[in-house]
């Protein structure tokens, strides 16, 4: 049980790949509470453009390191967060302490599994919304591995696990 709720509860905050408003409500603390780097260093806030709007937007999220690469992963699968990253043409900017600008760069299909299954393993959140377990072999993570975008981030941000 993640902040006092099941992994139902967690699911239906995000049904349809959006937020509820306890989701938002979350979402918006969370994302305060990374850009003040007070959470682990994993832990930073997306700050992307929108695709129609031309607001920046902000999202709280987990990183997976692997290989010595960090990469962004959306528990949701397709979402406005992803949408409006390929509209940015990659562009966006990690917030933790201070703003850097990256650029995005989406992982092909065959190379996720490892990523998701890191993911996973340190992004706790992640695990009611991706239906593989975070101890399943890499291999059980192909299956699922089209459903979850993951994009590395280059211009690397210096973090360490």
């Amino acid at each position: 049980m993640a902040l006092g709720f099941s992994p139902e509860e967690l699911r239906r905050m995000y049904q349809g790949g959006r937020g509820n408003e306890t989701a938002r409500r979350f979402a918006r603390a969370w994302a305060r509470v990374f850009r003040l780097g007070v959470a682990p260093k994993r832990w930073v806030t997306l700050e992307v453009r929108g695709r129609t709007s031309g607001r920046i937007t902000r999202f709280p999220l987990g990183m997976a390191d692997v290989g010595g690469d960090w990469y962004l992963v959306s528990m949701l699968g397709e979402c406005n967060w992803v949408r409006n990253v390929r509209a940015a043409g990659g562009q966006a900017t990690l917030a933790r302490f201070r703003r850097r600008p990256v650029h995005l760069v989406e992982v092909p299909v065959e190379e996720r599994p490892p990523i998701l299954k890191r993911y996973l393993q340190k992004v706790p959140g992640g695990r009611p919304h991706v239906p593989v377990d975070k101890d399943a072999p890499v291999s059980d993570f192909a299956r699922v591995a089209a459903d979850y975008p993951v994009f590395r981030v280059e211009d690397p941000v210096t973090l360490t696990t």
